[in-house]
């Protein structure tokens, strides 16, 4: 086939992306916004030598797992890439996603993985789940400050204030923001020149605490009427914080470096079962507290506690797991690159009264291996040991360097969370081959109606065998 073909399709698998494939005469076609089942026709926007990318024209007949979206703009908002996708179907895609690659990339075996893999964790109800949303601010064509998501792999915003995702209050908060920026001629930010004031919006709420944080993120040293924000928005049920971070660089980075704050506190409180956390700006916190508390959960299961245990927690952000852990634990570790983020997880320990928390600043693939190797040369003759370690990286995963140190250790446990399955098949192949086994793998659903998931698994340590 070529560019500008059209042709009746059937879907018959989902891509990682959350795209419909489907053949056409033995042409494989990866087409947005179908669903497997859907006979579609469409229409070859790029055609390579064994593949090609098509675009929906027409659902013809539509799969039985097709469902009306919620949000009216879902198609052209690149926030959402399966909302018209039954929730059960949005389930088991990503199970299947994250099975295959632990088969493709891990080299697990089917049968292996069938043993040990649990049910996915979905949500009873997967909308209005999100405790934080950042807003890009632009103009529309008649020059009216606008703020929504932006369209799939573009920086083009879809006007929208009433995410599908988010919480109810954010509509309100955005839609006072947007009338005193037009009311009163403050620019939004302008990317191709970097001119404007407002570059987005940041919206936190406490699902436990109903506490709420709005952050303006703008290219200047001042907000102008700055008064005039804080009279409307104060007076919003539950706000508890408003303040500005400076970003002045020609950057995709959303935030600053530095907080200021114009009214209130410099953060909002909430709760992780009966841990209680500040969260400031800057904080990495999960954004679905529904699932992060069944996600920790499991993470706590599979670390095995009996209060004797020595924890390392690595890339733990504000404390959020290793608090989690300090209530069964003799001794958690926590490491983490960002410093804000530690005087945060420190401030957390305190705010709980938790006394076995010890926190340090750095890269863990630097901090961890350096440990290491001075425990060795302080106490001569012996290595340093963890009895568990959980790792929570980025999408990236773990860097061998870390990976090595952790196997020197010889945890009893390791507990591997992860946001991409497929780094997390990478680390896993390499830990299995230096002495642990995969013992249960466990998918929750952090993100429902995107294709992006968490998984929490657990590895034992084979003592002797390989």
């Amino acid at each position: 086939m070529k560019k500008n073909d059209t042709a009746v399709v059937k879907i018959e698998d989902i891509g990682i992306n959350g795209e419909g494939i489907g053949k056409a005469d033995g042409y494989t076609l990866f087409i947005k916004d179908t669903v497997m089942g859907d006979l579609v026709e469409v229409k070859v926007m790029k055609a390579k030598k064994n593949y090609g990318y098509a675009k929906l024209l027409r659902v013809i007949e539509p799969s039985k797992n097709r469902v009306e979206a919620k949000c009216l703009v879902a198609k052209q908002c690149g926030g959402c890439q399966i909302q018209e996708m039954d929730y059960q179907e949005q389930l088991q895609f990503k199970q299947k996603k994250v099975i295959g690659n632990l088969e493709r990339i891990g080299g697990f075996a089917p049968e292996v993985l069938e043993k040990i893999t649990q049910p996915v964790c979905g949500m009873d109800e997967p909308f209005h789940y999100r405790n934080k949303a950042q807003f890009p601010v632009g103009t529309d064509k008649d020059g009216k400050a606008v703020t929504g998501f932006y369209a799939g792999r573009t920086h083009q915003i879809i006007p929208n204030t009433d995410c599908a995702l988010g919480v109810s209050q954010n509509q309100q908060i955005l839609e006072e923001i947007l009338s005193i920026m037009n009311e009163n001629h403050i620019p939004a930010y302008n990317e191709q020149d970097c001119s404007g004031l407002v570059r987005h919006i940041l919206i936190r709420y406490g699902f436990t605490t109903k506490e709420i944080m709005v952050c303006f993120v703008i290219n200047g040293d001042n907000l102008p009427c700055a008064d005039k924000f804080v009279d409307k928005l104060s007076q919003i049920e539950g706000m508890r914080s408003i303040t500005f971070s400076k970003n002045k660089e020609n950057t995709n980075v959303i935030m600053g470096k530095e907080i200021e704050v114009l009214w209130g506190d410099g953060y909002i409180t909430d709760y992780i079962g009966n841990v209680k956390y500040q969260i400031s700006p800057l904080s990495f916190y999960q954004v679905n507290p529904v699932q992060t508390e069944k996600l920790y959960k499991y993470a706590l299961e599979y670390a095995g506690l009996t209060g004797e245990e020595t924890v390392w927690d690595l890339y733990c952000g504000i404390g959020t797991i290793s608090l989690f852990l300090a209530q069964k634990a003799k001794q958690v570790y926590g490491v983490e690159i960002v410093p804000q983020a530690i005087e945060d997880a420190k401030q957390n320990a305190e705010l709980n009264d938790m006394k076995n928390a010890e926190f340090f600043v750095g890269k863990a693939e630097e901090i961890l291996p350096a440990y290491y190797e001075n425990y060795a040369k302080e106490h001569p003759g012996q290595q340093a040991h963890a009895d568990v370690i959980v790792v929570d990286p980025p999408r990236k995963g773990c860097e061998e360097a870390l990976l090595e140190t952790m196997v020197k250790m010889q945890p009893d446990r390791i507990v591997y969370v992860s946001c991409d399955s497929a780094t997390l098949a990478r680390d896993l192949k390499y830990l299995c081959g230096e002495g642990y086994a995969l013992e249960k793998v466990q998918v929750v659903d952090q993100f429902p109606n995107t294709v992006h998931t968490e998984c929490v698994t657990l590895l034992q340590r084979s003592r002797g065998k390989k």
